[in-house]
């Protein structure tokens, strides 16, 4: 449960099940993002995938993969709800700036305001609670269900028992992620409004957007999607799920994709919130030195290939999930899937990301991946073909970089796969990046070809 924080099967049944799209995709872009995650998915070994795409600032796509519930074989189509675990925290957060809005509190009101009796309210602000520099122990880091979740429970007792620990350090002097920083913050929105937050969210924001599928995720409704983990590489397992109370203002909320991309072009269009509100919610917040965060109020900050983006991810038992916004070109990419313990969502939002925004960006031809792929073979029995290389490059392979090369890469096993990462113009040359999976480790591939189409360099580089 940093499940809270940031994931065999049918595709030839035809798993895959449009949605009415508000604005039809370019055929060749849908099909090609189709045909990506598809093979993601499928590769994968999920239950299901599914995934919403703002493009333009409208909704565009929105397609589901596998299955939501393996032991009736229900299939996962755009009306299945997953849990979206800690996005949540910045519906928490839009409620928070409303509520400041609608002058009930200020961002920097100090906790003891509502909760005088917990570790330094006097000195803790809602903000850092929002942002996590506030030195609140976090409740939940595992990323699996303890038996204590299993049992129902109050936020205040969540509080009482971790909100009066002596804080992990002084606040705003560090970040730390830190799911009693959302239930803490649920409870002062409570306290300070009279109001449920969900019902809150309900009526401000899920229904003027028509989020009709957002909610809290208990009760489980019979269409919703059903909770799987795995183990090691093992094949998906049933998950538990945890009990009332856990997720609260920190990771409660269920929703369909596209309803989570309805609050995603409302965020675009500055919709519900004020300007000032959005600026609040986005801007990053500082450490008391000046370092950066990296995170606003419920969000990360962070670029694509200097596209920006605001991002968060969640986890919480059974389910992973991906949102993320890309302001500058009205876009943004939702993926859900109902499997913990496997990395799928995240690499798969940003393979979707750089289809949909970076149309233009060169992917080296499979003919080209082949050859670098020979040519890493030919390195890891130490040898090359020096016709391929420039003069420079065959200076750079001595004998004692050949000999390098083979003792350092074969304990690596076999070479499984090789993969274009990145590709850039520099020094009148085309600059590649690619990512090797051998069967003991991944290395990166640091290579220049020339307009002739010769290896100025290809260096083997360790992935830390």
């Amino acid at each position: 449960m940093n499940r809270l924080a940031c994931v065999s099967l049918l595709i030839t049944a035809g798993l895959q099940v449009t949605a009415s799209l508000q604005a039809q995709q370019p055929a060749d872009l849908e099909s090609k993002l189709s045909t990506k995650i598809g093979a993601t998915w499928k590769k994968s070994g999920a239950p299901s995938v599914s995934v919403a795409v703002v493009k333009d600032g409208k909704l565009n796509y929105a397609r589901a993969f596998g299955e939501a519930d393996m032991a009736a074989h229900r299939l996962a189509d755009p009306q299945t709800r997953y849990a979206v675990g800690s996005i949540s925290k910045q519906f928490t957060a839009a409620a928070m700036l409303l509520a400041e809005e609608q002058g009930r509190l200020s961002l920097d009101d100090k906790v003891a305001k509502y909760f005088p009796d917990l570790t330094r309210a006097g000195e803790i602000t809602i903000r850092q609670l929002l942002s996590h520099t506030s030195g609140y122990e976090d409740y939940a880091p595992q990323d699996y269900i303890i038996p204590d979740w299993t049992k129902a429970i109050a936020p205040q007792a969540i509080l009482d028992r971790w909100a009066r620990k002596p804080l992990n350090f002084d606040p705003g002097t560090k970040w730390q992620y830190s799911n009693t920083n959302y239930v803490l913050a649920g409870a002062v929105f409570e306290k300070a409004t009279g109001a449920s937050l969900v019902r809150f969210l309900r009526e401000k924001i899920f229904d003027p957007l028509d989020m009709p599928s957002a909610a809290d995720c208990l009760p489980i409704k019979p269409g919703d999607a059903v909770a799987y983990t795995r183990y090691a590489l093992g094949q998906p397992r049933p998950a538990g799920r945890e009990a009332d109370g856990w997720y609260f203002a920190a990771g409660e909320l269920c929703m369909t994709p596209s309803d989570l991309a309805r609050w995603d072009m409302a965020f675009l269009q500055k919709k519900i919130l004020s300007t000032r509100s959005y600026e609040e919610f986005t801007r990053e917040v500082k450490l008391s030195n000046g370092n950066s965060t990296h995170y606003a109020l419920g969000l990360t900050l962070g670029e694509m290939s200097s596209v920006p983006s605001l991002q968060h991810g969640g986890e919480v038992s059974g389910f992973i999930s991906s949102n993320s916004i890309y302001p500058t070109q009205g876009g943004a990419v939702v993926v859900l899937s109902n499997e913990d313990g496997i990395s799928l969502v995240g690499p798969l939002a940003r393979e979707i990301a750089a289809a949909a925004f970076l149309p233009d960006q060169p992917v080296p031809a499979e003919k080209e991946t082949r050859r670098v792929r020979t040519v890493l073979e030919g390195l890891r029995n130490g040898r090359i073909d020096r016709a391929l290389f420039t003069a420079n490059a065959n200076s750079y392979f001595s004998e004692t970089a050949l000999s390098d090369c083979k003792a350092s890469l074969t304990p690596l096993g076999k070479l499984q796969a090789v993969t274009a990462a990145g590709e850039n113009l520099r020094g009148g040359m085309i600059h590649r990046t690619y990512r090797a999976q051998f069967a003991k480790k991944a290395v990166m591939l640091n290579i220049y070809v020339t307009t002739e189409g010769k290896f100025e360099q290809f260096m083997v580089e360790e992935q830390m």
